[in-house]
């Protein structure tokens, strides 16, 4: 039986994960859930899964979750602050990390999870974005095995090669086709993004998410940053990588070969695949999902992405093609722009533009130390809360 970290239990891919978990009692058992101040959701996870650890992410909310749990739970310890993130991670009782912590704040228990040797289920893409080399040297040197489980990076490790460490080219793969919906404003007009509400961004057609990723998906950041993570998780450059529109989200994405030949994975949208794919790898097992019916799908449709349109998708290949700490800055500007633009504090269309202005007055370090990159991330957030001033 495996035990299992879940970081960001009360998230979407956190009750996924649950919700697989409890298909395979006999399999996996949790042995710690963290949350950010959801309270009451991780008192009833661990009133339904008996983890021996809970971490919230404030000490007020550990207090309140610990005076609930005495007569419900009372053999759960609770912690909290990002020190009690980085302990669960490395819990010798945990075989498997589940990194689902939104943003930054998911990269230093992540790290410790690498650290520690676990086997990393990757969620959080903002880890590989801000600290790439690092945290792919830090695998390599401590024996740890990262899993990616957004949708598009789990199907392109199903579909390349086991020895795809080797280099693409080495293993004869000619390129990475990296799927995107397109998010809700594929079809809106232009003129019309700036009248976007937060709650029109938040409504994906296709994938229930939450807020901070359905902005980015609606910006195609998301996808910038998924580009962004598949350079260092497979070991490629940027411009092996093309990034199609798929609005069906059926295909989450594939792999060409030399040959001519093109795999693809495929599946109904739910995020379940990915995760059972993962806890049980190189095994399959049940994860809830429904077969897919091609026939009730009908037609799969492609197109090019509009980078007019989605200024954020070039921003981001621009900063990977630039290296050193761009990376780091654009995704630090980008959640501060999210941020705002879900206070209602700046415009749709502001969110590019603040990370553009970010990236411009910050300059590209070369840095691989992590406390460096950590007063990068300071730095480019305050500079970008100076631009949101500006605009406000």
């Amino acid at each position: 039986m495996k035990g299992i970290t879940i970081l960001g239990a009360t998230g979407s891919i956190g009750v996924s994960t649950l919700n697989v978990i409890a298909r395979h009692p006999d399999r996996y058992r949790v042995v710690a859930l963290t949350a950010n101040n959801n309270v009451g959701d991780l008192f009833q996870q661990c009133q339904q899964f008996h983890p021996d650890y809970a971490v919230m992410a404030d000490e007020q909310s550990a207090q309140d979750l610990a005076g609930r749990l005495k007569t419900k739970a009372s053999h759960v310890q609770v912690l909290s602050g990002i020190e009690g993130l980085e302990a669960v991670s490395r819990l010798s009782e945990a075989d498997y990390v589940m990194a689902a912590i939104v943003g930054a704040a998911g990269l230093l228990p992540a790290l410790s999870a690498v650290r520690a040797g676990k086997r990393l289920l990757l969620a959080n893409k903002e880890a590989l974005v801000v600290s790439g080399q690092l945290f792919m040297d830090e695998a390599e040197q401590h024996g740890a095995e990262i899993l990616p489980i957004d949708s598009e990076h789990n199907a392109i490790f199903q579909c390349l090669p086991a020895d795809y460490h080797k280099g693409l080219a080495g293993v004869g793969v000619r390129r990475i086709l990296l799927t995107a919906s397109g998010g809700p404003f594929r079809n809106m007009p232009a003129a019309e993004l700036v009248r976007v509400t937060p709650e029109q961004a938040c409504a994906h057609p296709n994938w229930s998410m939450g807020q901070k990723i359905s902005v980015d998906s609606a910006t195609m950041m998301n996808k910038g940053l998924e580009v962004i993570e598949a350079c260092w998780l497979f070991h490629t450059r940027p411009d092996k990588i093309q990034v199609v529109l798929h609005p069906q989200s059926i295909i989450h994405s594939m792999v060409e070969y030399t040959d001519g030949s093109v795999l693809a994975q495929m599946g109904n949208p739910d995020m379940r695949t990915p995760i059972a794919h993962a806890l049980a790898w190189p095994e399959r097992i049940e994860s809830g999902v429904s077969s897919l019916d091609l026939f009730a799908v009908s037609r799969l449709d492609f197109e090019a992405p509009d980078c007019q349109r989605f200024p954020c998708l070039s921003l981001a290949y621009q900063a990977i093609e630039r290296g050193g700490s761009a990376p780091a800055i654009l995704n630090a500007a980008n959640e501060i722009a999210v941020a705002a633009f879900l206070g209602r504090r700046v415009n749709f269309i502001a969110i590019p533009k603040i990370v553009e202005s970010t990236l411009a007055a910050i300059p590209i370090a070369d840095s691989q130390n992590l406390g460096e990159l950590l007063e990068i991330d300071a730095e480019a957030r305050r500079v970008a809360e100076q631009q949101i001033s500006t605009l406000v």
